[in-house]
């Protein structure tokens, strides 16, 4: 579980820095693996600029670039397509490592030419898989700057190692609660307002499971955002997602991803032109397939939860949704679903399919029950902000199981049980500030 010293700060109130949070985040049982400083670790890459690009006279893929270092201009023969005249870029000088190719740069002749530094791609900074051309910066990027700070990398990253039985810290809030309930700080207000419909959904949900199977899928909510306009989500989210590995790809996807690394509430946004009817959960039907959205087509079994409009299944139940409905840039109606599914259900499916994603992590590991509404209230708002449209009102299947219960609880177990010395008034600051009613 990744995430930034500025991104935690968002929910918690504190002066401390990563080495504090990392020593009292492992302290209390959040072990941290590292604590990750592009901004000291890319100190050598700088913002260049593309003064001109030729044709390399003896090779028809590459170009022969004079670049604006910022400290004067020098010779880069690049291979990339996107390589041309007016271009800001991350530049590498010669004895600069390369960490996503593992090698130190040196001057070097490329079919006859000298080259004299590199202009580098995502992949070669380690920050996505993006290999299809150099790194592109705004216009107006000041040259010579560092390369770290030009791309929102100088917070520094920690990355926790989370637990089986610790899906409340499968998100930056979960983390940021655990930290305040430590004494690192105070945890800020996680209330969400909520964005009132402006018309009747036209979309509904239901659960469809036979009796003594409905915990398979306790709830199912959503609602409908028409009018919306997709394209890249803006610099700052961008750069969020970047920082912790995800990929931004569209608005309305980067929301989904936030908020559910933000608030552990995975939730998912269907086409809604390209839905069928109304949305149901079931269980798959034998000889089911679909096509997901890593472009596999897989094959399910009546033991798999599915989300399905009138005509098919068009999501694997908290592990990955499907292609044919995702959302694209041509998108404008969207129905956004929120609902809960079985833990054990949800893992055994994505182990039989194979699937790894960041909705399988979480539901595995249990989500916040209460959070169903509020997350899809959150996503809502975001989108309006961001894409524009309006919403309907929220339909919802079902309910949050009866979670709450009373435990008693004698304040001599924790020196039993823990061997410290807690006086009761701790003992129920504590509790109280991991959300306990004592």
């Amino acid at each position: 579980m990744k995430f930034t010293l500025a991104w935690l700060k968002d929910h918690l109130d504190t002066s401390a820095d990563a080495a504090s949070i990392a020593e009292t985040a492992t302290n209390i049982g959040l072990e941290v693996e590292t604590i990750e400083d592009k901004g000291a670790s890319l100190a050598a890459f700088t913002v260049a600029r593309v003064i001109s690009a030729a044709p390399h006279p003896n090779a028809d893929k590459l170009r022969l670039c004079v670049v604006d270092t910022g400290n004067g201009t020098t010779q880069v023969v690049c291979g990339a397509p996107n390589a041309r005249e007016g271009l800001i870029g991350v530049f590498a000088p010669p004895g600069t490592y390369i960490p996503g190719s593992d090698f130190t740069l040196s001057v070097a002749k490329i079919r006859g030419v000298e080259s004299r530094g590199m202009l580098v791609s995502e992949r070669e900074l380690q920050l996505s898989n993006e290999h299809d051309g150099i790194i592109e910066l705004p216009a107006g990027t000041p040259i010579g700057t560092p390369a770290a700070a030009a791309l929102g990398l100088t917070d520094p990253v920690i990355d926790v190692a989370i637990t089986p039985n610790r899906g409340d810290c499968t998100s930056v809030y979960g983390i940021a609660r655990d930290l305040a309930a430590a004494g690192v700080g105070k945890l800020k207000d996680g209330a969400v307002a909520p964005v009132s419909g402006r018309f009747p959904s036209p979309i509904r949900t239901s659960l469809e499971f036979p009796l003594g199977a409905e915990n398979a899928a306790p709830m199912f909510a959503g609602r409908v955002i028409r009018g919306v306009k997709n394209g890249a989500s803006p610099e700052w989210l961008q750069k969020r997602l970047k920082a912790v590995g995800l990929r931004p790809i569209s608005a309305i996807v980067d929301v989904t991803n936030l908020v559910a690394h933000d608030r552990g509430r995975p939730l998912h946004a269907f086409d809604g032109a390209k839905l069928k009817g109304h949305m149901r959960a079931r269980f798959a039907r034998p000889g089911e397939t679909l096509l997901a959205l890593d472009g596999k087509r897989y094959a399910l079994d009546d033991e798999m939860v599915v989300i399905a409009d009138d005509d098919a299944a068009r999501g694997i139940a908290g592990v990955m949704g499907g292609e044919e409905t995702g959302c694209t840039e041509s998108t404008t109606d969207i129905f956004l679903e929120s609902a809960l599914f079985d833990p054990v259900l949800t893992a055994r499916t994505g182990r039989k399919l194979g699937i790894i994603s960041d909705a399988r992590y979480r539901f595995e590991r249990g989500v916040d029950p209460e959070f169903v509404i509020p997350g899809l209230e959150l996503a809502t708002r975001l989108l309006l902000d961001l894409c524009g449209g309006e919403p309907s009102d929220i339909v919802v299947a079902g309910a949050p199981p009866a979670w709450q219960r009373m435990i008693p609880f004698a304040a001599a177990e924790v020196k039993r049980l823990a061997g410290l010395e807690l006086p009761p008034p701790t003992i129920v600051r504590i509790l109280t500030n991991l959300g306990f009613v004592v």
